[in-house]
């Protein structure tokens, strides 16, 4: 997990261009999974009644504002299609669009053009989605306090959590753990059976590396995990003006201060700054993923039309 009031990337705080991408073998399972299911068992019936020496220019169109994610799976599904196929980034991963900008210009045979199509698009529409709620989020707790980090949570879409990730770096937020080997979460059902000292203690010991965060509810659990020297504390389900009040005290309860402090449950547009204001260090919002609206983008021929081989 990232976190602190310290801001890496670009000059405003968002990652670099080339933190914004998913891992190649994520992108490869993932796009080809999807090509299957749209290719197989007989391939694409109606796109082989294209004559085959037919090629064409079709432009990835914006239908709405937001923000770009997926160029690599769209890459992916051209490519495996048919690797004639060549894809003109206008607007790459990261880049505002506007309704009506060209975000790619793809040229090639359209026969598998075509056949690709709908899992590029699939890909993209999605990914931008989760690109453009993270920006909007991020620029709206910004507006209050830069230095508060907007994250994710690994309530993902299963089979596609490394590219939604890599959707939220392009739109400007922060990755919480991506498994559950990245850090250690004390949240409360694991304190059913653990005490909060003695587990954060066992917790140190055993991964010294890894960061040790307690999920609380109440202020006597926020001041006796910063005391026991958790790394940071987790805010569940609080109002802001209870957050701001167990913010100041994990601060002075941990040693040297230097507690993180997230906030998560039920955070949308409309309350994030509220939380920024309240001194936390991060924001934590699972809706990035697991609820994400799609953004419109379709592939248009460009004017002309196809053109014979």
């Amino acid at each position: 997990m990232t976190g602190g009031r310290h801001r890496a990337g670009g000059s405003d705080g968002r990652p670099a261009p080339d933190d914004v991408h998913p891992p190649e073998a994520a992108v490869r399972d993932a796009v080809d999974r999807a090509l299957e299911e749209d290719l197989l068992p007989l391939g694409d019936l109606t796109a082989a009644l294209v004559p085959a020496a037919t090629t064409a220019a079709l432009a990835i169109v914006a239908r709405q504002d937001g923000v770009v994610a997926g160029q690599r799976c769209a890459e992916r599904a051209f490519a495996v299609v048919d690797r004639r196929i060549e894809v003109d980034w206008r607007l790459p991963d990261g880049s505002s669009v506007t309704g009506g900008d060209t975000v790619a210009v793809v040229a090639g045979p359209l026969r598998p053009i075509l056949s690709a199509e709908r899992t590029a698009l699939n890909f993209l529409c999605h990914l931008s989605g989760v690109a453009t709620a993270t920006r909007r989020l991020v620029d709206a707790v910004a507006a209050v306090d830069p230095a508060v980090r907007v994250l994710d949570t690994r309530k993902t879409t299963p089979g596609l959590r490394a590219l939604e990730k890599a959707a939220v770096r392009a739109g400007g937020g922060h990755n919480h753990r991506a498994s559950l080997s990245d850090a250690v979460l004390l949240k409360d059902n694991h304190l059913g059976g653990l005490g909060i000292a003695e587990a954060v203690a066992d917790a140190r010991g055993r991964w010294p590396g890894r960061l040790v965060e307690v999920e609380c509810d109440r202020a006597a659990q926020v001041e006796e995990a910063a005391a026991a020297g958790a790394g940071a504390v987790l805010l569940d389900n609080m109002t802001p003006e209870q957050a701001a009040e167990c913010a100041a005290l994990a601060r002075r309860a941990s040693p040297g201060g230097t507690v993180l402090v997230e906030v998560s449950g039920g955070i949308d547009l409309a309350s994030a700054p509220r939380y920024a204001a309240a001194g936390v260090d991060l924001i934590s919002v699972g809706s990035l993923t697991h609820s994400v609206t799609a953004l419109d983008l379709g592939l248009d021929l460009v004017e002309g039309g196809p053109a014979g081989g």
